[in-house]
């Protein structure tokens, strides 16, 4: 049975890639793409593009403790886009693209805190990653899920 801290949520810019890489991890039993980190329930992309509703787009990791850490999950998160860049990734610009990580629970918090802080040690440019307790998370539409891997298999 999934635990609450069997769960990590990030947001590293455009969710597709940030899916399929965590999805590719050992130990990551599944990953949903999101939106979390706003003040508008159950938003839609269109919505979440606008800015307008506080979210960010962001991935829900389930993965299992026995296989894989929260700290690899944290390690992998900095490895895959740039946490200096405030509200953009790549052509992605806005909000809704910062990079975060949504935390669930105290031992997930002071992790992403110590991780954040070793990882700022070996850059020049200060980290602007938010850590903060996570919130509502709501599912991408379906068309969000798995994107790259059905745009791989000829889907899209």
């Amino acid at each position: 049975m999934i635990q609450e801290n069997d769960v990590a949520t990030f947001a590293a810019g455009c969710f597709w890639g940030v899916e399929d890489r965590f999805r590719q991890m050992p130990g990551v039993i599944d990953v949903v793409s999101g939106y979390t980190g706003g003040h508008v329930d159950h938003p839609d992309y269109r919505q979440v593009c606008s800015g307008d509703t506080g979210h960010a787009e962001a991935v829900e990791v389930r993965f299992d403790p026995d296989r894989i850490g929260f700290e690899d999950l944290v390690r992998a998160f900095f490895a895959m886009h740039d946490p200096t860049t405030p509200n953009r990734q790549g052509p992605d610009v806005g909000t809704q693209y910062r990079s975060a990580i949504f935390t669930h629970g105290q031992t997930q918090h002071e992790i992403a805190e110590r991780m954040r802080d070793e990882q700022q040690a070996t850059l020049d440019r200060p980290i602007v990653t938010e850590i903060v307790p996570a919130s509502a998370f709501w599912p991408a539409e379906d068309y969000h899920q798995r994107y790259l891997e059905k745009r791989r298999a000829g889907v899209l």
